[in-house]
This record gives C-alpha cells, structure tokens and sequence, in this order.
C-alpha cells in the first residue's frame, strides 16, 4: 500500500521518481491480485511495470530536442484510440477469463483493465487528462476490492481517488501553455 500511494503522490507532484516507486508497486501487486482470481489486474501489473520504463524515458526525453516533457492535453485522436481500445478489449477479456479462468468479475475486471491500461498511457505522455480516466476507474474498484475482501488495497484505492483529484488540480495549475503561445 506504501508504494502504491507513494507512487501516485510522487506522479501528482510531477516527480520522475514515480517511476521507480511504480516498479516496486507493481511487482507486489502482481500477488494480491493473483490471490483475488483478479487476473486481468494482475496481467496489468506487468504491462503498468513496461508503460511505467516507457513513462520513466519519456519524462526525461519525450519533449522537444529531448528534453523534458511538459503537460499537454489529450489530442482527439488519443481519446478515440482509448475508446475503441477499451470498447474491444472489454468484452473481448471479459469473455476469455469468463469461459477460460476462474475469475470473480471479469467483464468489470476487463473493463477497469483497459481503462487503468489507457490511463496510465496518457501518464506516460503527461497529458492532463489522465487524472480524469484515474477518478472514474478508482470509483470503480474502490466497492469492487471491498467486495473481494481486499480491504486495505479498496482503502488505497479510495486515497487514489484523492489523489487523482489533487493530481488533476496540480497538473492543469502547471499545464503548459500551447507552441507558439507568449510565456
């Protein structure tokens, strides 16, 4: 739960050592996951472990030249590539890990993969828009862990909500003024 919030805090606070901490986060949550039967969140655990090397070189070297990347917003294009993304890999996992695996819920366990899975992309890209995606899937696995007796990591994910909301505040406050705009 430790590096999970502090993973969070340290990305809201646009620090590049959310990285590292993710790393750890991640590997951890590979086996609370896999105990819950929450398979496409412990599958997630591995792609948020790549995304998360992706996010740490593009922070220090996706901007202009290579350097620093700024905050920018979410580009249509993004946000129809996240929709036809989750809109496909919702049923189609649901469907797998309910006729292949035992798992609890697995159409909202797809559902809450592919949106964590988007919203950690544009992360990555530091666009604002992130935090958004991050309150509407924290809003849903906060009852969901509850549900799966998982109450420390629902209560994480109720401080996640917070977190998002703060991250979102703190981020659209820094945004980066548009190409071409007078500082």
């Amino acid at each position: 739960m430790v590096t999970g919030f502090a993973c969070v805090w340290l990305a809201a606070r646009e620090s590049i050592w959310n990285f590292p901490v993710a790393l750890v986060s991640c590997l951890l949550y590979v086996f609370v996951y896999f105990r819950a039967q929450l398979y496409a969140d412990c599958n997630l655990q591995g792609l948020f472990i790549a995304l998360s090397l992706y996010g740490w070189y593009e922070w220090l070297y996706g901007g202009r030249g290579q350097t620093e990347l700024g905050i920018t917003r979410t580009t249509g294009r993004e946000w129809l590539a996240g929709a036809l993304f989750a809109a496909v890999f919702t049923p189609g996992f649901g469907y797998y890990l309910r006729h292949h695996t035992d798992a609890a819920l697995p159409y909202l366990d797809s559902f809450t993969t592919a949106g964590s899975i988007v919203a950690q992309y544009l992360l990555t890209r530091k666009r604002l828009e992130n935090w958004l995606l991050w309150l509407l899937v924290d809003l849903i696995y906060v009852p969901v862990l509850w549900y799966k007796q998982l109450y420390p990591t629902s209560l994480l994910y109720a401080l996640y909500l917070a977190l998002a909301a703060y991250g979102y505040w703190q981020w659209r406050r820094d945004l980066a003024p548009p190409a071409g705009a007078a500082a």
